[in-house]
């Protein structure tokens, strides 16, 4: 995947469909412990923006891509910062 940015929601699927990010990928922390297919085709250096209610999961999120290999990661805290930050995401 040749996609310079991706945001993924590491909230759980209930809190996902309550409200996200537009364009946001749901990745709850027990899918992305177990190596989630959807990174498969994204490179590395990709930078990929966490976020969750109050940061403190995408934190680990990011600490576990991390261990993957990813190394273009920002933990965007929670929707609100995102959608700030990146307004046209």
């Amino acid at each position: 995947m040749n996609t310079t940015r991706m945001i993924i929601d590491v909230r759980e699927p209930f809190e996902y469909q309550a409200d996200h990010v537009e364009g946001a990928v749901n990745i709850p922390p027990m899918e992305l412990m177990a190596g989630p297919s959807v990174l498969n085709d994204v490179d590395k250096d990709t930078e990929i923006i966490l976020y969750c209610k109050t940061g403190s999961r995408s934190n680990v999120a990011a600490q576990l891509l991390q261990q993957m290999g990813f190394t273009n990661l920002v933990n965007g805290i929670s929707a609100g910062h995102v959608r700030k930050k990146y307004p046209h995401e």
